[in-house]
């Protein structure tokens, strides 16, 4: 999997379309935005309630490549594309992805808590105000989706509450991964395992100046694996690293700080914890997935993250319980294990 190629002006701006034919649209605002579920999935979910809505992607593949990334459109400025939206009655709700998750939330006219917190917004929906105006307000509903993997897929919340939990990684996962494991899930201290120690400070900071006097569960970051093996163990894993083999001292040192948490394979059937693996692209099943598994920790995949952050995204753009409404989670679960399924016969071709 090679890395994103770099936008440069060479690269074709994305016209922001409104089909005539739809009721109600909703965009993918990001580049580049290659195989991304978000479109069927919202379309899963608008064709179960009736609705005459779609997703439109502002990024798409243009020419022809032999490579991997393939050329693609850049998607349009900021301003531009809020200019645009706000423009549009259709319009009723966003995706954003990167490149503009964190540049694009001063120009918002509100933000909620778990955007502020996780330092990101992911989402644009639209907030009715009492003079007849309407706000636009991000959000990350990236928190919702993990949480809801975690809570969806484990024996019972109790087994968080007061327990350690580990973060690896250091982008916007494992900022929206401290938030979670906080306020829904109670644990009470959170490690970081991470290859790139200025991130981890980075995030440390970060959490510092959003939370000043906080009380909260405090963040170790962890460097030694024998300093890993001695500690409580986690209850909870979030990764949220690419599934690349590690091949620098620093992955290296990280991997084994991860293995040395994860602690040695055993054959009794008492509980470790969950992993989520958030890694899902080009395969759901990864390196870490394995070595969790291996060593008897439950691993929830991270396309179960994908589905309820944008069942999230779908209830606060329809204002409709989405959830309690009968066929439409099993209906988008069932479409993206299809497309994951697909997607790995692919890649191993």
């Amino acid at each position: 999997m090679a890395a994103p190629q770099i936008v440069n002006d060479a690269q074709p701006e994305e016209p922001i379309t409104s089909p005539a034919e739809l009721d109600g649209v909703a965009y993918l605002y990001g580049h580049p935005l290659l195989n991304s579920l978000s479109p069927p999935l919202h379309k899963t979910v608008y064709s179960t309630l009736g609705l005459n809505w779609a997703q439109v992607p502002l990024s798409s593949v243009y020419g022809t490549s032999a490579t991997y990334p393939p050329p693609y459109t850049r998607s349009p400025p900021i301003d531009k594309y809020l200019a645009a939206i706000k423009a549009n009655p259709k319009f009723v709700g966003s995706s954003v992805t990167m490149p503009h998750k964190v540049a694009i939330m001063p120009h918002l006219d509100d933000l909620t808590e778990d955007a502020r917190q996780a330092g990101a917004c992911n989402t644009i929906f639209l907030r009715e105000e009492q003079d007849g105006s309407r706000s636009y307000v991000g959000t990350n509903t990236d928190c919702i989706g993990i949480r809801e993997a975690l809570l969806q897929n484990s024996p019972s919340t109790e087994i968080f509450q007061n327990k350690p939990a580990l973060i690896v990684g250091g982008g916007g996962t494992a900022r929206s991964a401290i938030y979670v494991l906080r306020k829904w899930l109670g644990a009470s201290k959170i490690y970081i395992v991470n290859r790139d120690a200025s991130e981890v400070e980075t995030i440390l900071s970060e959490d510092r100046e959003r939370n000043p006097t906080s009380m909260q569960a405090p963040l170790i970051h962890v460097t030694d694996p024998a300093v890993a093996a001695s500690l409580e163990a986690p209850v909870a894993i979030v990764s949220g690293i690419p599934n690349y083999p590690p091949k620098t001292p620093e992955e290296i040192n990280a991997r084994q700080v991860l293995q040395a948490f994860l602690g040695e394979a055993s054959s009794s059937d008492k509980f470790k914890g969950v992993i989520l693996e958030m890694c899902y692209h080009p395969v759901p099943w990864t390196e870490i997935a394995q070595l969790a598994s291996t060593a008897g920790w439950k691993v929830i995949l991270g396309s179960e993250a994908l589905i309820w952050q944008g069942l999230e995204q779908a209830r606060l753009w329809t204002g409709q319980d989405v959830v309690a409404v009968p066929g439409v989670v099993e209906k988008v679960k069932d479409m993206v294990a299809k497309s994951l399924a697909e997607r790995s016969s692919k890649s191993n071709l």
